[in-house]
């Protein structure tokens, strides 16, 4: 199998294409073979191929890796290793066994990775080759598709919907870019983190599996194979080369002062965890550091206005295809289609159609952000209704949850959450509200009770 090349010859590659290179290189097959039977079979094969691949983001994995930066030979240390896994971590690219998760590989394809530290600035793209190098199972069952069944649709141009005055009014109020300040208390965020990693910090304790057994001649285990599990009662010792206050304080926005003092303030039972399983002790203090300092951030926050905006062209710069059983046919969105990611975005795009009071919406893209002391946050939609049918809020952007159970929320997350509520509900004189929402019923039900 090789690469497509056009009329001239010329080799459509990524480097020619870029993100559009799986679009262009499509193989078609035809099976002799039921559908199902040939995907399994094509499937098994695939995975037996990126066996030996490594399938997580761990501290191993990255240590030891030497590339050339700038000429010169350089080689992953522990510590830049720790802080790259703390990275993929902190920004939900990866989740606690290290898997890679969706949302890394949207960034990269976006082109809306957050920035490494600035002590990782330097290796930032080998490092990223090292990320994209890691298997990933579970994209095998999107990799196949059968022809005959499902087809594609192209969302790459505004309609008639984003000409409209109503729609003109509303991005001109939400286009802005905002640089934000927060002061909070550092003996408090201190006091805080020290009863939350008390009461709610458990390590994974790092197992060995012993395995047991005789192999045939087909280089098989036979019957009487037995395994035993233990526990290593002890993985860091001081000889260990970890930055523990270090890695603390650049995985929570610290300094070393404050980091130390929290140390000092847990339980000892507490801090000796670290010996069981170094990098588990170090993820789980940091998220719950920063769980703490999310909840303290919101009161303290104020947003300020740049001179830079936000295009009309960041609609049509993320993906512009999708297969039809994703893509729904709009009718009051400005593209064609609304590319949905679940059932329940689909039915509040249903609804927004169906509601006689809404004149147009988009489901706002990813690079749509709204910056925050604790990440990036990039709300869902933006709604602009009729000005004749009794809606106190011409605009309102929504956040659309299937739950509105705070409990089922991470505290990052309500963090982010609260902050756009500061940034449109509380800070912004125009006519943009914000809410999170489980549905369009609730939506109108919000707007009621928003001042």
């Amino acid at each position: 199998m090789r690469i497509c090349v056009d009329s001239q010859g010329n080799r459509m590659d990524a480097e020619r294409l870029g993100d559009t290179v799986h679009d262009i290189n499509k193989l078609t097959v035809i099976a002799n073979e039921s559908y199902s039977t040939f995907v399994k079979a094509l499937q098994e094969e695939t995975k037996d191929a990126l066996r030996d691949r490594p399938k997580f983001a761990t501290v191993d994995y990255f240590k030891g890796k030497t590339f050339l930066v700038d000429g010169e030979s350089h080689t992953i240390t522990e510590q830049e290793a720790a802080s790259i896994v703390t990275y993929l971590f902190d920004n939900d690219y990866t989740d606690e066994k290290g898997n890679i998760l969706p949302s890394y590989h949207t960034a990269v394809q976006q082109d809306t990775l957050e920035p490494f530290g600035k002590k990782l600035q330097p290796i930032t793209e080998q490092v990223h080759r090292l990320i994209q190098g890691i298997a990933d199972p579970s994209v095998l069952d999107g990799m196949i598709e059968d022809a005959n069944k499902i087809a594609e649709v192209v969302n790459d141009k505004l309609n008639d919907n984003a000409s409209k005055e109503q729609f003109k009014r509303l991005w001109a109020e939400i286009n802005h870019q905002y640089v934000y300040t927060v002061h909070y208390n550092s003996d408090e965020l201190i006091k805080k983190s020290i009863a939350a990693i008390n009461r709610d910090l458990s390590v994974t304790q790092l197992k060995y599996i012993v395995s047991q057994g005789q192999q045939d001649d087909e280089m098989e285990f036979n019957e009487g194979l037995s395994t035993r599990r233990q526990e290593m009662r002890e993985v860091s010792t001081s000889t260990v080369p970890y930055d523990l206050v270090g890695d603390i304080a650049r995985g929570a926005t610290l300094t070393r002062r404050t980091v130390v003092s929290i140390l000092r303030g847990i339980h000892q039972e507490k801090l000796l965890l670290f010996k069981n399983n170094p990098e588990d002790f170090i993820h789980k203090v940091i998220r719950l550091i920063k769980d703490e300092k999310a909840t303290m951030i919101v009161e303290h926050i104020s947003y300020n206005k740049t001179e830079q905006t936000y295009d009309t062209d960041i609609f049509t710069q993320e993906k512009s295809r999708q297969t039809v059983d994703k893509a729904y046919p709009a009718k009051k969105h400005i593209l064609d289609y609304v590319f949905t990611d679940s059932k329940g975005e689909r039915k509040f795009a249903e609804d927004l159609d169906q509601a006689e009071e809404v004149c147009v919406y988009a489901k706002l893209p990813r690079s749509f952000k709204i910056p925050t002391p604790v990440g990036n946050y990039a709300p869902d939609w933006a709604i602009a209704f009729n000005d004749n049918k009794g809606i106190k809020h011409i605009f309102f952007i929504a956040e659309t949850k299937g739950s509105m159970d705070s409990m089922q929320l991470k505290a990052i997350e309500k963090a982010k959450i609260a902050c756009a509520k500061k940034l449109f509900n509380n800070i912004s004189i125009s006519k943009v509200r914000y809410h999170e929402v489980s549905s369009y019923d609730n939506l109108l039900e919000v707007m009621k009770t928003i001042s």
